[in-house]
């Protein structure tokens, strides 16, 4: 944490809460208002600072499902998965409403990030909450008009527990360029074609844009999820060079 507020110091902006909104059965998605935003890309995330009455301070990063956008006033979402047990996770998810001030700091990350000028097709991989900066990306990339193939395949418990879904699957529809896929690994929706299951080499294979297309590779998730889906990428023939990840643990 100390590491945390040093990067971050001078830096603490007030946003306030404009709305929350359930993202499946254990998260929840808070908009907020932050007045003075420098702008961000798509892929990054901010800090959230909590501070208790006796001085104690807790810094968590999350991610912004926030279209990509330039300095100003700006409304953004970010996305809070319940960690059990966790610090701040359970107070954000459960106890703040709208109206209630955090502190934020951002935007932060400059590796995992995708620009609407960026050349060539690209694939998205996300496993669980993982999926809120590839919904950044889904975002910026309709809002920019890009014509780049974009792809999203997500993985997830189940349908209720799948954030963004509504959203993902109209987009997969309705989006130029763009096409979804989920696949569930503990129960899937009534009638789908593929019973659960986790992502092996074939289910990737015929899902995610083939190697010989060069797609830049964006996956995000857990740390065991990511390193499983990497090395399925390599083994598929996708180079080192075009796969960016970022991972998370299980601090809350």
């Amino acid at each position: 944490m100390a590491r945390a507020e040093v990067r971050a110091l001078n830096g603490w902006r007030p946003a306030r809460v404009a709305a929350v909104r359930p993202e499946g059965d254990t998260a929840r998605t808070l908009v907020l208002e932050v007045p003075d935003w420098p702008g961000h890309l798509a892929g990054q995330h901010l800090d959230v600072r909590l501070s208790a009455p006796d001085g104690y301070r807790a810094v968590r990063s999350y991610s912004l499902a926030s279209a990509a956008t330039g300095p100003g006033p700006a409304r953004l979402e970010v996305g809070v998965q319940e960690v059990r047990d966790g610090e701040v996770s359970p107070f954000l998810v459960h106890e703040v409403r709208p109206g209630d001030v955090l502190e934020v700091t951002g935007p932060l990350g400059g590796w995992f990030v995708w620009r609407p000028s960026d050349p060539g097709p690209v694939q998205l991989v996300g496993g669980g909450s993982g999926v809120v900066p590839l919904v950044s990306v889904v975002r910026t990339h309709a809002d920019a008009g890009s014509p780049v193939p974009l792809r999203l395949l997500l993985s997830a418990r189940t349908p209720a527990a799948a954030m963004h879904l509504p959203e993902l699957l109209h987009r997969g529809t309705a989006q130029p360029g763009f096409s979804f896929e989920a696949v569930w690994t503990r129960r899937a929706p009534e009638g789908d074609r593929r019973p659960p299951g986790r992502l092996d080499a074939a289910l990737l294979a015929r899902a995610v844009l083939p190697a010989e297309q060069g797609p830049t590779c964006y996956v995000c998730g857990p740390t065991a999820f990511v390193e499983t889906v990497a090395d399925l990428l390599l083994a598929a023939g996708h180079g080192a060079g075009r796969i960016r990840t970022e991972r998370f643990g299980s601090g809350g």
